[in-house]
């Protein structure tokens, strides 16, 4: 038996997809929705991928690779695979690094990453320089390809205002996403 993770909760002010958004996805726009609440920042991106979700998650759950990803991941490495009777799911230490205003800031984060095969990826917090973070990575097929999901939500330690870490996720998201998405199609 797997241990139930919770899903990830965005405030209430993040909108949902609409279902015209596949018709915007399908011509190859990445769709970002943000939001910012005291000191933490929230978003969701979306894209399509012209691939299957089995040809996906192999590439997904190679978590070395997100540094190609996400330029600002500058190291990514599975610490531990857990394959208990009750859990399943690894431990993953990364290190970030983001200019703002003429300063680099380098976090570090260790994670649980709970799998869901083919279907899901969850994040969840373990200790580093935020004082919370999740992130939730889901797959859904979609005209025989798939549409891939990135809902993240971030409380760094260091004392930054709200908005600058919702601007810099809605800044940045678009084009790791379509990174992302051409890694995927190599």
């Amino acid at each position: 038996m797997v241990a139930s993770v919770e899903r990830l909760s965005f405030p209430a002010q993040t909108p949902a997809p609409l279902a015209h958004d596949n018709s915007h996805l399908l011509s190859g726009k990445i769709l970002v929705d943000s939001c910012s609440q005291s000191g933490s920042g929230t978003a969701i991106a979306r894209m399509y991928v012209p691939l299957t979700r089995s040809q996906i998650w192999p590439q997904l759950t190679n978590y070395s690779r997100w540094t190609e990803y996400f330029p600002n991941i500058v190291r990514s490495e599975v610490l531990e695979t857990v394959n208990g009777p009750n859990q399943r799911y690894r431990r993953l230490y990364q290190v970030g690094r983001k200019g703002f205003c003429m300063l680099t800031a380098q976090v570090e984060i260790y994670l649980k990453v709970f799998e869901t095969l083919c279907d899901r990826l969850q994040f969840r917090f373990e200790r580093g320089t935020f004082s919370n973070f999740a992130a939730e990575l889901t797959l859904e097929d979609c005209q025989g390809g798939t549409i891939l999901t990135y809902s993240v939500s971030a409380t760094p330690l260091i004392p930054v205002p709200g908005f600058l870490i919702e601007q810099a996720m809605r800044h940045d998201l678009p084009g790791n996403m379509e990174q992302m998405r051409q890694l995927l199609c190599r």
